[in-house]
């Protein structure tokens, strides 16, 4: 990735935490590497350089600053927003991929040779698969140092791994300190550490500003379903299926960052649990640009200015974002509700029914038409076998067109899927009725096909849109 060097040191100097997570300044007479927002004295320009990565920093020598905590930076935003193989590889390496599946496993969902991903990741970002999740393993052992009372032995292998002595080696490497000098030092306030033990791990998420806290919470708040989720106080508490067990998240946005108790079954889900909460709030995302594209729009510029940081609720799991998608078909909101509650019911909760448990769900928890029972088992079936992936490192193009060829799933449904599921900042659902209502309060075509010809000008931010159409109406 080319970093032009003025506008880096620019941000530098001027801390602009807009910048946080794009890149990270190594300043080579310290060998240390930071944030760009980080308060120490701005380096003189012949001692800097700018790496694309916290891991490619890494590589070449410079560990972490322990002022600014760059790894806990807000990530990338065009993690996110792109959907080439770069950036579906950045999203499973968040997911921990990399060290339940190692690179072969990452490789083979990715559909590409091992070798040529390394030359793909190594050209765009400076650091190879292993580095990349090297470099996580080390924030995830930080952590649980910092924030558990589980022994240093213990927190090498939940943090993924391969031996003690790894663990000391990489902390030390990326740290300049040993990992029980990290304990020692660390200062837990309240908010910032929670509960201490095994199961329950208190972290901060970064965002960059601003953030529409409300709106997210009422987003979630009018959609809850008993068994899944709540929102009590101020705070988004739901279940979480992670790959070694069950979880669960307590959500409280603050300033700067969002509170996040986690309660583990395994504490090597803490990656996954971090990257899914992080995902869901849509934390990574530069609400700056989005809101600057949208606010060139005359009739969405009071909106934006009004409202600014209205992030898209996304998801902690694709197919429940899929379940309730489908269930939500010419319902309201409140009755999809209702029918999703009794399917948590009836499917043995807590949560919403995985693949598996729906295929094995009896017909009498569904509370639905037959035809909707049949395309929920379908899609079930699908996602079960692995030919429907619905997780956000997939292809998205591939994943809606695989969606509307099952019966019952149309074009409204597979949008909806790909606005929260996949991570698509660029989909329009010109059909949607909210969309529509929210279109002619502001004075927009309400008709599907002029509404969806003047939206062509939000792009690559439509997601956004719809999610202002929708609070419009």
């Amino acid at each position: 990735m080319e970093l032009d060097f003025e506008r880096c040191y620019r941000a530098v100097d001027s801390r602009d935490a807009r910048f946080d997570g794009w890149f990270v300044t190594a300043v080579t007479s310290t060998h240390i590497y930071c944030r760009p927002s980080c308060p120490a004295i701005t380096p003189k320009r012949q001692n800097v350089r700018f790496y694309p990565s916290a891991a490619a920093a890494q590589r070449n020598g410079f560990r972490a600053c322990r002022r600014c905590r760059p790894d806990a930076a807000p990530g990338s935003p065009q993690w996110d927003v792109r959907a080439d193989a770069v950036g579906r590889a950045m999203r499973l390496i968040g997911d921990g991929v990399v060290d339940r599946e190692g690179v072969p496993g990452l490789a083979r969902r990715l559909g590409y040779t091992q070798r040529h991903l390394h030359r793909m990741l190594a050209a765009e970002l400076g650091a190879g698969p292993l580095a990349l999740a090297r470099a996580q393993r080390a924030q995830t052992a930080r952590i649980l140092v910092e924030t558990t009372d589980l022994s240093l032995a213990e927190i090498a292998f939940a943090a993924g791994f391969g031996s003690v002595r790894q663990f000391n080696d990489t902390v030390r490497e990326v740290y300049a300190v040993a990992p029980s000098d990290l304990r020692a030092a660390a200062k837990i306030k309240p908010d910032a550490g929670g509960p201490r033990g095994a199961g329950t791990i208190a972290v901060r998420l970064a965002y960059r500003p601003p953030l529409h806290a409300d709106a997210l919470l009422a987003f979630f708040g009018s959609r809850t379903v008993p068994g899944v989720d709540e929102v009590v106080d101020g705070a988004y508490h739901r279940t979480l299926r992670l790959p070694h067990g069950a979880g669960e998240a307590a959500l409280v946005p603050r300033d700067g960052y969002v509170a996040a108790t986690l309660k583990l079954t395994d504490v090597r889900d803490l990656a996954p649990a971090v990257a899914r909460c992080r995902r869901l709030f849509d934390l990574d995302a530069d609400p700056v640009a989005v809101d600057g594209t949208l606010a060139e729009d005359p009739a969405l510029a009071p909106l934006v200015a009004k409202e600014p940081g209205i992030r898209v609720p996304r998801a902690v799991d694709g197919f429940e974002i899929a379940l309730r998608a489908i269930v939500g078909q010419q319902i309201s909101v409140a009755g999809a509700c209702r029918v999703l509650a009794k399917l948590v019911a009836g499917a043995g909760g807590p949560g919403l029914p995985d693949a598996a448990a729906v295929l094995a769900a009896p017909d009498d928890a569904f509370a639905m038409p037959a035809a909707r029972r049949r395309t929920i088992r379908d899609l079930a079936a699908a996602v079960a076998a692995g030919s429907i992936d619905l997780d956000g490192g997939t292809d998205r193009v591939e994943v809606e067109r695989a969606l509307v060829a099952i019966g019952g799933i149309g074009p409204w449904t597979a949008g909806y899927v790909a606005l929260r599921a996949l991570g698509d900042p660029d989909v329009f659902l010109p059909t949607d009725l909210g969309v529509r209502r929210g279109a002619q309060a502001l004075g927009l075509p309400s008709d599907p096909t002029r509404l969806d010809r003047h939206a062509a000008r939000w792009r690559p931010w439509r997601s956004y849109a719809v999610l202002r159409l929708w609070r419009a109406g």
